[in-house]
């Protein structure tokens, strides 16, 4: 299908909404849809009848009206609209990963119906992915590319590719495998083009392109697919033959995932939420790291508690414990989300793991001192001469502010930084050390540094 350019989403959908309610005859209503990108024909889907849509699924081919819904949210819905084969024809021709998404995903009654209809090599297809866990790196693959053997020639491979195009459209990476069917390298198609037709396929084989393992965890090969930038990258069995292959585009939805759940868990959720999930099922996300924290937030009331003595003596401190405990917890959740970021390559060395908390507990301790000297200044001049306390009291209250502040940030970045790549360390989701759990461990670290301080300089050196 073609894409139109230079113009407006309103504009093209207005244009394919005159064509499917125009009069036209149906070979140039689908000519002129042919034009345009299966992306937009897949918007226009919902702002058409019931009626109009059955009329466009007429004018489709079934290859075309796959790769419409590969672009729908919904593509189970409007495949419900269709009859039982056309719908299991359909179905067939999407890419197999999205069409075992979809399968997994829909609640209508029909599926089952439309996997009995297909053709059994689809089936079986779409089967053999269906039984990957979603955490492998398998679940994501598509079977759609091009393979050819070591032993052929450039023109024996261009031929093989030809035949095989028929069926796969992904041609801009193509696999070799040895003669007993195991991955060998691969070709891309500009160099299989330009290289003479005589000329053994071995010899212009990159036999260091990257690979990955189907029963791989996502989030433990994710920065093989990342860091290359390929079109493709096959996917092995344990054996070495190929069971299929995860594309860029598939890549950049991986990734993606992957920092959306980070993110989720960096809110302190166990998974990401959308706009349409049950009341009860975001309940269920969020209420277990809610109960811990509450735990949490009790022992840091406790720890308050025990400061009873510094607050009835010098009640002023109170108002600035906020101060303390925000900018604690604001450098904590800094480290945190460097160090996950940091963590997604697997290949990290000790001595690097090493650096990165050096480097962030020393960025936590300038950050500190910087801040520490505003507070001093300002917090004193605000104590002395807007609440008119003598200056030496004021400064004395600021001074212990603003050690309390550095000492606060440099525990907060220390603490932002250790406690993932521990999680890490015990193969446990680093990204499970989460901001409001991070948050809550620098609040006690933010109190017992401040009342703590506030006690040993005020009142026992100070004697204020």
């Amino acid at each position: 299908m073609g894409d139109k350019g230079m113009k407006t989403r309103e504009e093209i959908q207005q244009e394919i909404l005159e064509i499917l309610r125009g009069r036209k005859s149906p070979k140039i209503m689908r000519d002129e849809l042919d034009e345009y990108h299966a992306g937009d024909l897949a918007a226009a889907l919902d702002q058409i009848t019931i009626e109009e849509r059955e009329r466009f699924y007429r004018l489709e081919s079934d290859e075309d009206l796959a790769e419409v819904l590969e672009h729908c949210d919904e593509a189970d819905k409007y495949l419900e609209e269709m009859s039982l084969h056309r719908a299991a024809s359909v179905l067939a021709k999407m890419e197999p990963d999205v069409a075992v998404d979809l399968m997994k995903e829909t609640d209508s009654v029909k599926k089952k119906e439309w996997l009995e209809l297909m053709d059994a090599e689809s089936r079986s297809r779409l089967q053999s992915l269906a039984s990957f866990d979603e955490d492998l790196i398998a679940s994501r693959m598509t079977t759609n590319f091009v393979w050819l053997y070591s032993n052929m020639t450039v023109r024996e491979g261009m031929k093989s590719l030809v035949e095989q195009a028929e069926e796969h459209d992904n041609i801009s990476v193509l696999y070799v495998l040895d003669p007993q069917g195991v991955f060998y390298g691969a070709i891309n198609l500009k160099d299989l083009i330009i290289a003479r037709r005589d000329t053994e396929l071995s010899d212009i084989i990159m036999t260091q392109f990257p690979y990955v393992y189907a029963d791989e965890r996502i989030e433990d090969c994710i920065w093989i697919i990342r860091d290359y930038s390929e079109e493709s990258i096959p996917v092995l069995s344990s054996d070495n033959h190929i069971l299929g292959a995860i594309t860029s585009q598939e890549i950049a939805e991986v990734v993606g995932d992957e920092m959306g759940e980070d993110y989720a868990k960096l809110a302190g959720l166990s998974a990401e939420e959308d706009l349409n999930e049950p009341l009860q099922q975001s309940v269920k996300k969020r209420l277990p790291w809610l109960i811990l924290l509450l735990g949490l937030g009790m022992v840091v009331s406790t720890v308050v508690g025990l400061f009873e003595g510094v607050v009835a003596r010098l009640t002023i401190v109170m108002a600035f414990q906020s101060l303390i405990l925000d900018m604690a917890g604001n450098v904590g959740t800094q480290s945190l989300a460097v160090t996950i970021r940091a963590l997604m390559d697997d290949q990290l060395t000790p001595k690097q793991k090493l650096k990165l908390i050096l480097k962030e507990v020393n960025v936590g301790t300038l950050n500190g001192a910087v801040l520490g000297v505003l507070a001093f200044v300002g917090v004193g001049v605000y104590i002395a001469f807007f609440k008119g306390m003598p200056i030496h009291y004021g400064f004395a209250i600021s001074g212990c502010i603003g050690i309390s502040l550095v000492v606060a940030m440099l525990i907060s970045s220390l603490v932002g930084t250790a406690v993932p790549i521990f999680f890490k360390h015990i193969h446990v989701d680093p990204a499970a050390a989460s901001g409001p759990l991070i948050t809550t461990i620098t609040d006690l670290v933010g109190v017992v540094t401040y009342y703590g301080l506030a006690w040993l300089l005020l009142l026992e050196f100070m004697h204020l």
